[in-house]
């Protein structure tokens, strides 16, 4: 054959494993449907967060964390309940990346030039007893220079093999069919797209120039998730989580609609744990789109205080960055897609944060003077961007301004002025003490009893209605989807099973489309920063069992 190996899709995956194929001595054709403008896939727009077990980072900020205590909370959040049959694989490949995350992770990366912001962040912080769901410790390791910071040395990798003659990368290229010889995958069919000059996560065309056909033998699929397609999304939508959102903004861009789930599927992959899903709940719509129905996360410190579409707090412990998918089920509860913060001033110059490379240029431009100025008064710059144009914020002098401005926006008068600033006063006079029967304020000192939070991330607890924080705010919030947490399952060589749990020779999955790995290493929940890490670790994982099996 003219390749030992097929990699289906050029995503941070693809790249990894594509990689370690080619330092394996191994000949790899990889194949991508998007223009080479999209080298990356998702991983390149991320904020770049990077779940790692007793770092040097985190020790420097105090922090203690141990193999033992993330195990702990993983279990906590997977909430695993099939582990007879579609949890099995995806908790053993859980506990091989945790301990990869505690080893050789951080090493690995740095040998490859990954280097870290120095203060760790602290995601997904539970609210519920030790054994709970959520991280008990910051874990969330930000990448000096986002997404692309992650993605560069392997597009580094992969283009000193293309020189070389290791690596063929064909874009443009999409797959329709795997093809199948006496039980074995032993390669693809499908369809050269027209050329496009489509700048990365731009809706790219899908005319058909002529059919292709390649061999190999084995087939990665790296191919991603589902997030842009939202009828996949609503027709395996958990009832666990209410109805299926009828509005939501799109995280990711029109390319990631899992295709190859379903090709594979066809070619006898079984796909386990479809209605697990990732989806957030503090999503805006993006003043400047890129893709259709295009979404911004915003990364909240725990201080806005969360209403519903009604104008109620939520129930606790669902507060900013402490449960997604809690807080998911809670929105959807009431009936409606949306939800809103109400904040002050000096809330939203500390705590708001934007999700993604593009609305980080400090970060992501690796610019220590353009990071310092995050200290200074005033909100970050892509941030005070979105309080200028962005179509869901609001401000005013007076909270019964700010409630007419909310319901206007809606075109609902779904909210009484009179009730929420009942709920506000009510909790701006929990402030006047040290102490509180009020969890979201208690939350909120604890944070601030980590550093790193004091100093950059939770402002100091204040009360809303006082004019001095002011002016206020209001942030209309969407449902934004974003990650596939199911998948092909998968055994610990990143081959493919049947339904039957059979090996599939010559198939073999990684990434997103694996659920990160064995169909779903995450369970039910994500501790954050596993997305990139489940990328990372079952690409690796892939590329050496691959080459090992071909030996």
């Amino acid at each position: 054959m003219e390749y030992d190996v097929i990699v289906v899709g050029a995503g941070l995956a693809g790249l990894v494993a594509t990689a370690e194929i080619a330092d394996g001595g191994k000949k790899v054709l990889l194949l991508d449907q998007e223009p080479e403008a999209f080298l990356g896939g998702q991983a390149w727009w991320s904020f770049g967060g990077l779940f790692l077990v007793n770092s040097p980072e985190q020790r420097r900020m105090g922090i203690k964390d141990s193999q033992e205590l993330a195990w702990q909370d993983w279990l906590g959040t997977a909430g695993y309940d099939q582990e007879d049959d579609a949890d099995y694989w995806g908790k053993k490949w859980a506990e091989a990346y945790v301990n990869f995350a505690a080893g050789e992770k951080r090493e690995w990366l740095t040998s490859m030039g990954v280097k870290f912001f120095p203060v760790v962040g602290w995601a997904e912080r539970g609210g519920y007893h030790a054994g709970g769901h959520g991280n008990s410790v910051p874990r969330f390791h930000i990448t000096w220079g986002t997404g692309p910071g992650i993605v560069d040395p392997f597009v580094r990798r992969v283009r000193e093999h293309i020189k070389t003659g290791k690596v063929i990368y064909k874009p443009r290229h999409r797959v329709d069919e795997l093809i199948q010889e006496n039980g074995r995958i032993t390669g693809v069919q499908g369809s050269v797209l027209v050329p496009s000059m489509a700048l990365r996560g731009e809706k790219s065309p899908q005319d058909v120039v002529r059919v292709f056909e390649a061999k190999a033998e084995a087939i990665l699929i790296t191919s991603g998730g589902i997030g842009a397609n939202f009828d996949l999304i609503r027709e395996n939508w958990p009832a666990r989580l209410g109805i299926p959102p009828e509005h939501m903004l799109s995280g990711v861009p029109a390319h990631v609609d899992g295709r190859m789930l379903l090709i594979s599927e066809e070619a006898g992959g079984r796909i386990v744990n479809k209605d697990r899903m990732w989806h957030y709940t503090e999503g805006i719509k993006n003043w400047n789109p890129i893709w259709e129905k295009h979404g911004i996360r915003i990364l909240p410190g725990p201080s806005s205080v969360w209403l519903d579409a009604t104008g109620h707090r939520l129930p606790s412990p669902n507060f900013p960055g402490f449960d997604t998918l809690g807080t998911l089920k809670a929105i959807k509860d009431t009936g409606y897609d949306y939800s809103w913060f109400i904040l002050t001033k000096k809330i939203i110059e500390k705590e708001f944060a934007l999700s993604g490379s593009e609305q980080n240029p400090d970060l992501t431009g690796k610019s220590i003077s353009k990071v310092l100025s995050r200290i200074r008064p005033g909100a970050p710059a892509p941030v005070q961007t979105f309080l200028d144009k962005g179509e869901d914020f609001l401000t005013a002098d007076t909270i019964d301004n700010l409630v007419m401005k909310m319901n206007k926006l809606t075109g609902a008068n779904r909210l009484n002025a009179d009730r929420v600033v009942e709920q506000i006063r009510a909790r701006d006079r929990e402030i006047d003490n040290t102490f509180t029967k009020d969890l979201q304020i208690t939350a909120m000192r604890g944070a601030r009893n980590y550093l790193g939070d004091k100093l950059i991330r939770v402002a100091k607890p204040h009360k809303i209605l006082d004019y001095r924080n002011g002016p206020l705010v209001a942030v209309r919030l969407h449902i934004i989807s974003r990650k596939t947490l199911g998948g092909l399952q998968n055994n610990l060589s990143a081959q493919v099973l049947d339904e039957q749990g059979e090996v599939i020779p010559g198939l073999y999955a990684a990434g997103e489309v694996a659920g990160f790995g064995g169909g779903g290493l995450h369970g039910y929940r994500s501790l954050e920063g596993t997305f990139l890490g489940g990328c990372l670790f079952s690409g690796r994982v892939a590329g050496r069992a691959i080459v090992s099996d071909l030996t």
